[in-house]
């Protein structure tokens, strides 16, 4: 399977979409540090949020085959500069989480992300588990066995 790493801010659903790709309980937690996982790194939304930290992005981003820009479709804005993927060694994606909640706007956050360079965007909702298996299916290579072929 790809390692894919997960940015946003704070909030957006990184943490629960890690949760929710590997196939756990859902539950709430703050992610402090960044979290390397077999095939995930978690990483704080501050460290999208501080430009200081943003630099961390960078070399952990190094570590993996795909970078995840995440977007809620809550958001009032955007933190991605326009054309930002095109900086990116890797192959990024976007994903636009939240997509069920009331005043979630997810056409606004997939145009966002469609800014950034995104041209592979998954629209989720990890509590539902809708659009999950979508990026599971993205990440798999030849010879993997996701988790609901078990």
């Amino acid at each position: 399977m790809k390692k894919i790493i997960l940015i946003g801010r704070t909030g957006t659903g990184k943490t629960t979409l890690t949760q929710a790709l590997k196939g756990k309980q859902i539950t709430y937690h703050k992610t402090q540090y960044v979290n390397h996982y077999d095939v995930i790194i978690d990483t704080p939304g501050e460290y999208c949020e501080n430009r200081t930290l943003a630099h961390g992005i960078v070399l952990y981003a190094y570590e993996a085959d795909v970078v995840g820009l995440m977007m809620s479709a809550t958001e009032d804005y955007s933190v991605y500069s326009p054309n930002i993927a095109s900086l990116a060694t890797r192959d990024v994606i976007g994903i636009v989480t939240k997509i069920n909640e009331p005043n979630a706007r997810v056409d606004l956050a997939r145009n966002w992300l469609r800014l950034t360079g995104c041209k592979t965007i998954f629209c989720i909702d990890s509590i539902t588990g809708e659009g999950v298996a979508d990026i599971l299916q993205y990440l798999s290579e030849t010879g993997d066995v996701l988790p609901w072929e078990k």
